[in-house]
């Protein structure tokens, strides 16, 4: 299946729900852009696999300080080793099953796989077309979102 515009367009806008939905406050969404680089360049990040009706993954990546500094703001306190690397794959979980619930509004049938943690800089081959989403957390920084698609 080819990935159109219009699924491109409605996976994005259904992960930017999604992120605006699990993270409480003070979340920016920045102008999508075209991914073209084969790695993922923070020291953390969550990969999730997206199958069914749409083949591809999202991959939400940061510094280990945001993603703990995230986990402040939804649980009051900051998280760090194993916790932190826990929370970080929940966090994953939590956008990509909304993701998915907001693209079955759509008319989109998926599903996705559970989370896998990516420690540091990491290749990433294979996927058809890629678009990168930054999401500002208020005073915190930036997370990087990526969705890719495949035929």
């Amino acid at each position: 299946m080819t990935a159109t515009t219009t699924t491109i367009t409605h996976i994005l806008n259904s992960a930017i729900e999604s992120i605006k939905t699990v993270i409480p406050t003070g979340v920016e969404i920045q102008k999508p852009t075209l991914y073209n680089t084969h790695s993922i360049q923070s020291s953390l990040s969550v990969l999730i696999g997206m199958t069914g009706q749409i083949q591809g993954q999202l991959v939400i990546g940061g510094t280990s300080n945001l993603f703990a500094q995230i986990s402040e703001l939804m649980y009051g306190m900051t998280l760090e080793g194993d916790m932190l690397e826990s929370f970080t794959c929940e966090l994953g979980n939590m956008i990509a099953g909304h993701l998915v619930t907001y693209a079955s509004k759509r008319e989109m049938t998926m599903d996705i796989t559970p989370p896998t943690l990516l420690i540091g800089e990491v290749s990433m081959k294979g996927f058809q077309k890629a678009i990168l989403v930054p999401v500002t957390i208020a005073e915190k920084g930036t997370l990087h979102v990526i969705v890719t698609l495949h035929d």
